[in-house]
């Protein structure tokens, strides 16, 4: 099929005829253009307005009532269909734009012209592409429309609904994990500032028992050396016992610096003794402090026991917020599918609301085009109806002159008869005249002159 182009100038003949006959409005052949008959002009140019909608299937029946009351209805109603054919053409052609050095003529209906024709035809078959045309996108776009709509209505019954209540679960079950979370996040909060307490407790306990074994240490040594000097003081006194025995005046002298020497040494063991004291007390003291250590270091398994717990909790809590997040990041891709689906919507409605708006317009274009086609039969009609009264006031005017032609043959016919009757009265006087007359001349002069 040939495209429509919507411009002049108009399609060739191959193209019209094609066109035509896939239309199925007429098949035609280059002679019925060529040497065009009148009457298949008229059938193919009726076809075409009917198939535009520009005229309608036309009824008889109507147009013979119109014109019954004229003499030879048959051919006033050929008049008016021709006529009616002729304006509708002209209309058509000047929607088309027709260029005005070219005017369609009642002749091109009556005789049409070879060139004139194809023009013509071709003009208002390309205007049917045309309008074949756009019916075929208006049809695809109202076919979108409607699954649109119908898309549009599953979503607001099914989809739509769905993912709400979806959402309302989600908001409702982060609503309650929120109690537990922010539950739990009290509890890290205090375990943490308890651990921070404990901390610095170890840290203190730690300093003061490294300064107890730097005591200890401190003692240990003091004690060696005191036990080292009493060994040392046990083997002078050997020796001093033995040089007694060989020497007194040395040993005297011996005894004497031994005796200093023993006061030293029983010094150094009172002062080992005080050492030794304070370094059992010193132990009593880190046996405490080690009791304590202890204790700590129960308190602070017990700790770290809450501590991993803590730690478990807040593997728990870092799951519940990773999961919180998932539903977060699923409750986001709901919502950009809600907002997606909502603009299809708004898309849709736009769409149709495009579409009645071309419905509508098209729908005052043909409310325009019925009334102009009302007032048109309205103003018809009326015309018809004065014709009519016309008529009926010229057979009124027939009747009365038949009616007065009658009278006056009858009183003609009278006046005849009268005459007649006077006439035959006048011959038989004229006889009786005659016959006097050949009386008196037979009976001579004399009688002539006495009747004359």
């Amino acid at each position: 099929m040939a495209t429509s182009k919507y411009e002049y100038p108009t399609l060739s003949r191959p193209e019209i005829i094609t066109t035509l006959a896939q239309l199925q409005i007429a098949n035609m052949i280059e002679q019925d253009f060529i040497h065009p008959n009148p009457d298949l002009i008229f059938e193919l140019y009726t076809r075409l307005l009917i198939h535009l909608d520009f005229l309608e299937e036309e009824n008889e029946q109507l147009d013979f009532e119109a014109v019954s009351n004229f003499d030879d209805p048959e051919l006033h109603m050929e008049s008016i269909r021709a006529t009616k054919l002729y304006y509708k053409i002209k209309e058509v052609l000047a929607i088309l734009e027709c260029p005005r050095r070219i005017v369609f003529t009642f002749a091109d209906l009556l005789m049409p012209d070879t060139q004139r024709t194809e023009f013509f035809i071709g003009s208002i078959v390309n205007f049917v592409l045309y309008r074949e045309g756009k019916l075929v996108e208006i049809s695809k776009i109202g076919d979108e429309v409607s699954a649109l709509e119908e898309q549009r209505i599953n979503l607001e019954e099914n989809e739509i609904p769905q993912v709400k209540s979806e959402i309302s679960n989600l908001n409702e079950a982060r609503e309650k994990e929120m109690a537990v979370v922010q539950e739990v996040d009290a509890k890290v909060a205090e375990l943490r500032n308890t651990i921070m307490t404990l901390n610095k407790n170890q840290m203190s306990l730690r300093t003061t028992l490294k300064k107890s074994k730097d005591q200890a240490e401190e003692m240990d040594a003091k004690i060696s050396n005191a036990e080292f000097t009493l060994s040392q003081n046990a083997q002078e006194n050997e020796n001093l016992r033995s040089k007694i025995a060989q020497s007194p005046d040395k040993i005297q002298r011996a005894l004497e610096e031994k005796k200093l020497a023993r006061e030293e040494a029983m010094k150094a063991e009172r002062l080992a003794m005080q050492t030794f004291h304070e370094k059992t007390s010193l132990l009593e003291v880190y046996s405490k402090v080690g009791k304590k250590m202890s204790k700590h270091y129960k308190q602070m398994l017990a700790i770290k026991e809450q501590v991993n717990s803590a730690k478990s909790v807040e593997k728990e809590l870092k799951a519940l917020k990773a999961k919180l997040s998932d539903e977060q990041v699923l409750e986001k891709s709901l919502e950009s599918k809600l907002a997606e689906k909502q603009s299809k919507v708004l898309q849709m409605e736009e769409t149709k609301r495009q579409v009645e708006k071309e419905c509508t317009i098209m729908q005052e274009k043909s409310i325009k085009y019925l009334n102009g086609i009302t007032s048109d039969v309205e103003y018809k009609k009326r015309d018809i109806e004065t014709r009519r009264r016309n008529v009926e006031a010229v057979l009124e005017e027939v009747d009365a002159t038949n009616g007065k032609m009658k009278s006056v043959k009858e009183s003609g016919a009278a006046k005849v008869e009268l005459l007649g009757h006077k006439s035959e009265e006048i011959i038989e006087e004229f006889r009786k005249y005659v016959n006097s007359i050949a009386r008196v001349v037979e009976s001579g002069p004399e009688g002539v002159g006495v009747d004359i």
